[in-house]
């Protein structure tokens, strides 16, 4: 598609170019704009039809979005930004610099302004800041007929028309009516008759992470977002919990590569912020690792004793950082469905037990038995794999253990991922192995 545009814009088929545009998604529009030249893209995005061109804005990168905005005549702005949802507009707001945000609010009627600033006050990653104050509402006293009509008169301008919120005179949530029942419905019906009760809301200040959960869970296509008295303040649409969705998986990826968040691209992160954001647990997990050339040299004798234990160390190490990853991985997962609770703790500590025992003794054996072929000593076959079973036990209890008290004390469980864990697990694995080592060499 760039490749396309690329070609009709070089031999000024601006027309075509037109006709092209508009039979594309607007989504994959702004993906082959922002490959573009600055030129181009400006040109193509001027050729695109007006009711597109909101549409292709939304997705374009915040670099691209604020060139344009740049280019903008106030009344191309006011086009552009009449046609944004509220909670679009505050999307693109928070990415802009002060002087861009200022001529945008300048565009906006006075209703719209008032929203946009009510939906900014809103804590960072809340519910509060991510919904839409533009939804469908009822009143009680409507009939279906009633709904329907209003549904038509101020359906275009309203995020979601597929499900209706039905509203009491105070202003609190009485109901929800998909649009399906109001069709199938006589017009004469009372709308509290096939409303159904709002079981599940999100709260203003409830976290997007949670979020994100209730829509995995209910399955819905938008959820309504109340304040503390119960009343109606906007609702979370599903494609703005997928975005929410993404944004966590993509921080929490990040944490467990030991890695600090960063909400910028990779190409548009400089490279001094690149390294900023992974110094820092690359220092604590090297300062963390020394602890194991404490204990290596403290057992300086055992080894000197008997060189071939050395060999064995890379092997432990390797194996207890991998049941401790994958312990900690199945753990962090089920934590974020809430398929785990912190209370489960004890059960999790009991299951991983057994497992980590299994799994132990197969490795003790499978190793056990390589080892008296290749060296012909019993002794070190059973140094070897009681040390395996033991760190295999140690490493897949913390994997366990450390998410669920992470997210105990309100941390993000994501940070008792594999690097710190293998940090841990291989200082004790050490220690476990030498000390195993000496007792059964000095009998």
């Amino acid at each position: 598609m760039q490749d396309t545009i690329k070609e009709l814009i070089s031999y000024k088929m601006f027309k075509e170019l037109r006709r092209y545009l508009s039979f594309k998604a607007p989504e994959d529009i702004a993906t082959a704009l922002n490959g573009l030249s600055h030129e181009d893209m400006i040109l193509a995005y001027r050729l695109l039809p007006k009711e597109m061109a909101s549409e292709v804005f939304v997705n374009l990168d915040s670099d691209f979005q604020e060139k344009l905005i740049n280019l903008f005549s106030d009344k191309e702005l006011k086009e552009v930004v009449n046609e944004l949802f509220d909670d679009e507009a505050v999307e693109i707001i928070e990415e802009m610099p002060s002087d861009v945000v200022e001529r945008i609010l300048n565009q906006v009627d006075k209703e719209q302004r008032t929203s946009i600033n009510k939906l900014l006050q809103y804590p960072d990653d809340s519910a509060g800041s991510m919904m839409t104050t533009e939804y469908m509402d009822f009143t009680e006293d409507m009939t279906v007929a009633d709904a329907l009509a209003h549904i038509r008169e101020v359906g275009e301008d309203r995020e979601d028309i597929y499900k209706g919120y039905v509203i009491s005179k105070d202003k609190k949530l009485s109901g929800i009516v998909d649009a399906k029942e109001l069709v199938l419905a006589n017009g004469d019906t009372p709308i509290v008759n096939v409303m159904t009760d709002s079981t599940v809301t999100i709260r203003t200040l409830d976290d997007q992470e949670e979020v994100g959960k209730l829509f995995g869970k209910y399955n819905e296509t938008s959820l309504p977002v109340v304040d503390k008295d119960n009343h109606l303040v906007g609702i979370i649409t599903l494609d703005d919990a997928i975005d929410v969705i993404k944004e966590e998986a993509e921080e929490d990826f990040e944490i467990m590569a030991a890695v600090t968040p960063n909400e910028e691209t990779y190409m548009k992160t400089p490279v001094y912020k690149h390294a900023w954001h992974r110094i820092i647990w690359l220092l604590i997990l090297m300062i963390s690792s020394t602890i194991s050339g404490a204990i290596i040299n403290h057992f300086q004798a055992a080894f000197a004793a008997n060189l071939i234990l050395v060999a064995f160390i890379p092997m432990i190490m390797d194996t207890g950082g991998n049941c401790g990853s994958q312990a900690a991985t199945l753990i962090i997962r089920g934590l974020a469905l809430d398929e785990i609770k912190t209370k489960d703790i004890l059960k999790v500590i009991w299951k991983e037990l057994r497992v980590s025992f299994v799994i132990g003794i197969i490795l003790a054996i499978c190793n056990g038995i390589r080892i008296y072929i290749q060296y012909s000593d019993i002794k070190l076959s059973i140094i070897v794999g009681a040390t395996l079973i033991i760190t295999a036990m140690m490493a897949k209890l913390l994997g366990g253990i450390l998410p669920i008290i992470a997210k105990k004390l309100k941390l993000d469980p994501a940070i008792m991922a594999s690097p710190l864990i293998t940090t841990i697990v291989d200082s004790a694995s050490v220690w476990v192995f030498f000390s195993i080592a000496v007792a059964i060499m000095n009998q």
